[in-house]
């Protein structure tokens, strides 16, 4: 699959959350707690992939900087402001007084980060890595899916090498944190 039609479609999924978030009322505190689970999780591989290995190929495609280049350090920013609303997210009640509101926030800033990428860094990304090369990279994230980190990981380095080495141990880590809240759950 094509590295930009993953993105993409990992948008979809994520803005499909948003919404079911969204229409969820005010009583609804199980299925809010159960879509934000699923957006932490979802958010929190999407912008382990892209910082593993979309943004150093478009970095290293734009040898000496340019447009492209400097998105992807915008975009790193945009992550990792996204990945502390996601950690103070990641185990917060839906009843406390602030959930909704972070939420919010939280929606409102990946919203404006999808539409960068896909209006103005994506058009420019296919034509700095072609086809071919698109299509490898769409592969070794689809692979990386399987293996990186499921949580937000806000203090962790976010470019190679440091976010690759961190990841592994951080995508372990959250295996078993996953693993213990739903042994809670079913004795709960």
């Amino acid at each position: 699959m094509n590295a930009i039609t993953l993105l993409k479609n990992d948008h979809k999924t994520v803005e499909g959350l948003f919404k079911r978030f969204e229409k969820l009322g005010p009583r609804a505190v199980k299925s809010k707690q159960d879509v934000v689970e699923r957006i932490v999780r979802e958010l929190s591989i999407h912008a382990a992939i892209e910082e593993m290995l979309f943004y150093p190929a478009v970095r290293e495609a734009a040898e000496d900087g340019g447009p492209a280049a400097d998105m992807v350090l915008e975009s790193l920013e945009e992550h990792h402001i996204v990945k502390w609303v996601l950690a103070e997210l990641d185990g917060m009640s839906a009843e406390h007084e602030r959930y909704d509101a972070k939420v919010t926030v939280l929606m409102e800033n990946v919203r404006h980060h999808v539409k960068e990428e896909e209006k103005d860094l994506f058009p420019q990304v296919t034509k700095l890595l072609g086809r071919a090369r698109l299509d490898d990279l769409g592969e070794a994230m689809m692979k990386a899916k399987k293996t990186v980190p499921t949580r937000p990981h806000p203090r962790s380095p976010d470019e190679p090498p440091g976010n690759l080495v961190a990841g592994a141990g951080a995508a372990l880590m959250d295996k078993a944190v996953t693993a213990g809240r739903k042994l809670v759950r079913q004795k709960a």
